[in-house]
């Protein structure tokens, strides 16, 4: 059976260097403690409405008050998507 030829390669040329661009990066320090303010507002507000027998925490509500709950919870996970 006939060999192959063998190529040569060329040689390696690592590629050029990457010139850093400076990033704008803001303080989101104030990120995780509104998100965990958030989810423990919400979260209250969902326990005490069940502990109240829905007297509280506003009686007008009724069973909205589950829904004002989980749109403190909703909110809070659209503040955590500004975590870095």
């Amino acid at each position: 059976m006939p060999k192959s030829r063998i190529r040569k390669k060329a040689d390696y040329t690592p590629p050029a260097a990457k010139q850093t661009t400076a990033l704008k990066l803001t303080n989101r320090a104030w990120v995780a403690p509104v998100m965990l303010a958030l989810f423990l507002i919400g979260l209250a507000w969902i326990v005490v409405f069940y502990v109240t027998d829905g007297s509280l925490p506003v009686d007008a509500l009724g069973n909205w008050n589950i829904v004002v709950g989980f749109g403190f919870i909703a909110a809070g996970f659209g503040v955590s998507t500004q975590w870095k």
